[in-house]
């Protein structure tokens, strides 16, 4: 008897914790997810909607951002974290209920210490690996880690984006109610969000303060990615993650503008046009973005039209030193000199510490002619800034107008200390020692200067005539033929190049290069074509 008994509570025992062992590992809401199994962002993108897992897409961009991210590892993470987060809901009888989100928020934020950072300039604080080792975050990589939490417990959770935030809200039925990550889960009403981040009141269409599908909130963090890689200096991919923002949420004001920044840098000014002109559509309240679209005027030189877009940027933002340096820029190209100081005085007086501002002006007066007023505002500049290249370079400009060569030289080597890779000083610094006759220290600065420039083809001709009159001529051709190879119809190197090859006793080269200098209207030696036409026959 006694050992009947020993029997069936080990039969007991066993089937009781066979049942806990299940209880503890049934599947997570996620389980069936398709998103689960995908191994790249291409892979993630042809999924619908429903099927996106965004905690494991989050994860595969960490591991694209960097080799050294293992996503699996912190995907196994996650779900330790939402078996936790379920058997302390469970325990409580909270299923299926709006309850669950204070255990959600008490065990994240109370417990193991999620924090918002103060400010959003570690691009590591993106990251959904890099959130979960240091526990802190900002508005959208924390909100990305709770919902890829919510995901795993089935709750009906949304990523919500409005200008410049995102948030997460909890809808279901009649309850409704909106979760704010930075602020440790608490909560926020919609006419919070409205006011404070300047929700656009346009029509329905609008992509702000709508619940988001998981693919439209991954649009969200493809638009901080492609900053991101922005802040890196890493413009190709940033510009393939911002496409893949505006593909994915069209009507995200930010993604069109960040788009257009990046297609200004890749010199595709007509397609930043339209993607800053889209932007404004959506939100036509965006300063920034008005002063953006003047940025690619400018590039087109379209002054007055971007006199229009500055100008009303400053109408939406009368702060912003920026919009103003940018359309004194404007009027300067213009000829404006004198309304363009006027915002630079203005911006002056918002900044009095702010060199540039006062390089700016130096730079309008010298445009102007007014050499004398350049000076005064160049010295200012360095007198709050003395390793203000720019302040540097354009005094050394003044003296070159004024003659004063010895100054003009001591101007751009200061300009050089200050910026050694600064092609126009070290430019323009050659041209001060070639009118010195030091052909052999021009040559130096040219060398340093097509090394940094290998593009620009007055930087080879200068080369050229510098070693033309340094008697060397096989490398003053070598300067000339680089300089026709980039401009075909430079004229005066192929006239430099008809010398030099007269030089090296290579007569039909000169002779081709004469006449194509005279075919393009330069002024040639006659003396010298009718030398070499003598020693061609």
């Amino acid at each position: 008897m006694i050992e009947k008994i020993k029997l069936n509570l080990t039969i007991w025992l066993t089937l009781n914790l066979t049942v806990l062992a299940i209880g503890a590992y049934k599947p997570l809401a996620n389980e069936n997810t398709d998103g689960l199994y995908v191994k790249s962002i291409e892979q993630t993108l042809r999924l619908e909607p429903d099927e996106v897992d965004l905690g494991t897409a989050a994860l595969i961009v960490a591991e694209e951002w960097s080799e050294l991210v293992h996503g699996r590892r912190y995907q196994q993470k996650l779900d330790d974290m939402a078996y936790e987060i379920r058997d302390r809901i469970e325990k409580e009888g909270l299923q299926n209920s709006y309850k669950a989100v204070q255990v959600i928020n008490d065990y994240l934020f109370n417990e193991l210490g999620y924090e918002s950072v103060k400010e959003a300039t570690d691009a590591n604080d993106l990251f959904l690996h890099s959130v979960m080792d240091r526990k802190k975050g900002y508005c959208l990589s924390l909100s990305i880690l709770y919902l890829a939490l919510g995901e795993r417990l089935g709750l009906p959770l949304y990523g919500v984006v409005v200008p410049g935030h995102f948030f997460v809200r909890y809808d279901k039925g009649p309850v409704r109610f909106n979760i704010e990550t930075t602020g440790k889960g608490g909560y926020a009403n919609d006419e919070h969000y409205i006011t404070r981040f300047n929700v656009p009141d346009n029509d329905h269409d609008s992509i702000y303060m709508q619940n988001l599908n998981k693919m439209q909130s991954l649009g969200c963090l493809f638009n901080n990615l492609g900053n991101v890689y922005s802040d890196e200096g890493n413009i190709d991919a940033a510009l393939k993650a911002l496409e893949n923002a505006v593909r994915i949420n069209p009507s995200l004001a930010e993604s069109r503008t960040n788009l257009g920044n990046m297609y200004l840098q890749k010199g595709r000014i007509d397609d930043a046009v339209y993607n800053y002109r889209q932007a404004l559509s959506i939100n036509p309240d965006d300063a920034k973005t008005y002063n953006n679209l003047g940025n690619a005027y400018l590039e087109r030189e379209w002054f007055n039209e971007a006199i229009g877009a500055y100008t009303k940027s400053l109408t939406l933002d009368n702060n912003s030193v920026e919009a103003r340096m940018n359309i004194a820029t404007a009027y300067s190209k213009l000829g404006l000199a004198e309304k363009a100081a006027v915002f630079l005085r203005e911006a002056i007086s918002m900044q009095p510490r702010k060199s540039t501002l006062y390089s700016q002006l130096g730079g309008v007066y010298y445009n102007a002619g007014k050499y004398d007023k350049a000076m005064k505002e160049y010295k200012r500049a360095l007198h709050i800034n003395y390793n203000d290249a720019e302040a540097h370079y354009g005094m050394g400009l003044c003296y070159n107008k004024l003659d004063m060569v010895k100054n003009e030289i001591i101007s751009y080597k200061n300009a050089l200390a200050a910026k050694p890779d600064m092609v126009e000083a070290l430019a323009n610094l050659g041209n001060a020692y070639f009118v010195q006759e030091k052909y052999d220290k021009a040559v130096k600065q040219y060398e340093k200067a097509v090394a940094l420039a290998p593009d620009d083809h007055t930087l080879y001709y200068n080369l050229g005539a510098a070693y033309t009159n340094e008697k060397m001529f096989k490398k003053s051709v070598a300067g000339y033929l680089k300089a026709v190879e980039l401009n075909p119809d430079m004229g005066d190197a192929h006239n430099g190049l008809a010398y030099a090859f007269y030089k090296l006793k290579n007569y039909p080269e000169a002779y081709k290069h004469i006449l194509r200098a005279a075919q393009l209207g330069v002024q040639v030696d006659q003396k010298l074509l009718k030398t070499i036409e003598r020693k061609m026959r």
